[in-house]
C-alpha cells in the first residue's frame, strides 16, 4: 500500500536521527524533527484511537526537539556573523555564552524525554494505522482524495495567514506565514507521493518562502537573545552593551530587506494556494460525476 510505504519511510527517518538527536548533535536533532513533521502529515490520513494516540506521541517528541533546534540555529547564525564581521567576537561571546548555558540545560531534558521514547511502538502503531483510513466524504475515499483535500484547507489557511501578515513588517503574522507554508508543503509532498507526480515546481517555491522567512525568524530570536544578555543582571560593560546595540540595528535592518523580498513572493504564494483548491476541487468534482 503507498500509504503504508509513506508511513514507514518517515517513521525509518526518524529511527534513523533520534539517537543522535537524543545526544544532542545538532544535524540530527534537525533531522528527527523534520521527519516528525512529515510523519505527523501522513498520519493524518489516517483513522481511529490508534491513529490519534501515535499521532500525539509524534507531536511531544516534535515539541520536546524543537527549543534545542532554535538554539543550535543561533549559535550557528551567530558564528556566521562573527565570520562576517558583523558582530565583534568580544560581544558576540556574551551572547554565545548564555545561549550555550541554556542550550546544556534543554539538552538534558531532551535526552531524558527522548530516551523514554518508546520508538519501536511508534513504529508499529504508525504501520498499524496505515491500514485505516480516512474517510473522503461523498466522493472517492481513496486517500489521494483525502491528501488533496487536506493540501486544499492548509491552501486556505496559507492564504488567510498572507491576507492576516498583510505588506507591514509584524514578525508574529510572518512566523504565522511560515507555519502555514511548511504545513501545506509537507502536505502536497504527501499528494505528489500517492500521485507519482514528479512536478516540483510548486514545493520549491514554498521551500524558497519557507527559507526566507525562516531567515526572518532566526534573525528575530537572535534579536531577541541579544537582548535578553544585556537586560541580564550580570549583563556585559557598556562598551559591549553599545557593540551589541548596533548590532541589533544591522539585524532589524537585514529583517526589513528580506521582508521585501516576501513581498515580491506573496503574490506567487497565493497563486500556487489558488491552484492547490482549484485541483482539489476538480478531483473530488470528477469522482462524484463517474459515482453517478
Amino acid at each position: 500500500m503507498a500509504a503504508e510505504l509513506i508511513i514507514r519511510q518517515r517513521v525509518s527517518a526518524l529511527a534513523k536521527a533520534l539517537p543522535a538527536a537524543a545526544q544532542g548533535h545538532p544535524i540530527a536533532i534537525h533531522q528527527a524533527r523534520v521527519a516528525t513533521r512529515r510523519l505527523r502529515e501522513a498520519l493524518a490520513l489516517t483513522r481511529g484511537r490508534a491513529s490519534r494516540k501515535v499521532q500525539d506521541n509524534v507531536r511531544r517528541i516534535t515539541r520536546a526537539l524543537g527549543p534545542v533546534r532554535e538554539l543550535d540555529v543561533t549559535l550557528q547564525l551567530l558564528a556566521a556573523m562573527v565570520a562576517e564581521d558583523r558582530v565583534s567576537p568580544a560581544a558576540a561571546t556574551c551572547v554565545r555564552e548564555a545561549v550555550r548555558e541554556e542550550r546544556r540545560h534543554l539538552t538534558g531534558t531532551l535526552e531524558r524525554r527522548l530516551n523514554g521514547c518508546n520508538l519501536d511502538k511508534v513504529r508499529r502503531k504508525a504501520i498499524a494505522a496505515s491500514h485505516h483510513a480516512v474517510a473522503a466524504g461523498d466522493g472517492d475515499p481513496t486517500r489521494l482524495t483525502v491528501a488533496r483535500d487536506r493540501a486544499a484547507r492548509r491552501a486556505n489557511a496559507l492564504s488567510e495567514a498572507i491576507e492576516h501578515a498583510g505588506a507591514i513588517y509584524l514578525p508574529l503574522r510572518l512566523h504565522e506565514v511560515r507555519i502555514a507554508l511548511k504545513k501545506l508543503r509537507y502536505g502536497l509532498e504527501i499528494v505528489r507521493e500517492l500521485s507519482r507526480s514528479r512536478a516540483r515546481v510548486a514545493l520549491t517555491r514554498l521551500k524558497e518562502a519557507q527559507d526566507l522567512l525562516g531567515r526572518m525568524h532566526d534573525l528575530e530570536m537572535l534579536i531577541a537573545r541579544t537582548r535578553a544578555v544585556q537586560a541580564s543582571p550580570r549583563g556585559p560593560d557598556l562598551n559591549i552593551s553599545a557593540e551589541l546595540d548596533r548590532f541589533v540595528r544591522h539585524l532589524e535592518t537585514e529583517c526589513r530587506r528580506l521582508h521585501g523580498h516576501y513581498i515580491v513572493q506573496r503574490r506567487e504564494l497565493l497563486r500556487i494556494c489558488d491552484r492547490v483548491v482549484l485541483a482539489a476541487e476538480k478531483k473530488s468534482s470528477d469522482g462524484r460525476r463517474r459515482a453517478a
